[in-house]
């Protein structure tokens, strides 16, 4: 089975954190961050990045409750995922990122702690950290 590349997205009302990883190794590293100003998301900035990574497949963090329920904002990520579809023409996985920004700040905490981080830790790093952490669930639960 051929190596596929995935990019994953963890929308934000703000920001939208971005991830990259493949099938291959079933590992995922953080992008970047994206801006969303009213929930307007920079396009040009996707675009970008799509053309660059020239992923296979997507991935986007689809925000549910602890008993598995729609937030306020998932109705706005489903639309960002039909606009993304529309724009890029490429297969979308929703996965499920519960507790994924509460992992990442950890994760990025302990990195720290470890030595292997020394630069502070920004809302962009959480964000980029998160995505990577929806990738890499999505990988090992499917």
């Amino acid at each position: 089975m051929p190596t596929k590349t995935y990019l994953a997205f963890d929308y934000g009302t703000v920001r939208i954190g971005v991830a990259v990883g493949n099938s291959l190794t079933e590992t995922a590293s953080p992008v970047q961050t994206i801006a969303n100003v009213n929930g307007t998301p920079d396009w040009l900035a996707i675009e970008q990045l799509i053309l660059q990574w020239q992923p296979d497949e997507l991935v986007v963090g689809l925000p549910l409750t602890i008993k598995g329920e729609d937030q306020a904002i998932t109705p706005h990520v489903k639309g960002f995922i039909k606009a993304l579809h529309k724009r890029s023409g490429l297969t979308i996985w929703e996965a499920d990122e519960r507790f994924s920004s509460m992992a990442a700040q950890a994760e990025l905490a302990k990195m720290r702690a470890s030595g292997q981080r020394t630069k502070r830790v920004s809302k962009d790093d959480i964000d980029s950290m998160a995505a990577t952490l929806i990738l890499q669930n999505w990988f090992t639960a499917n």
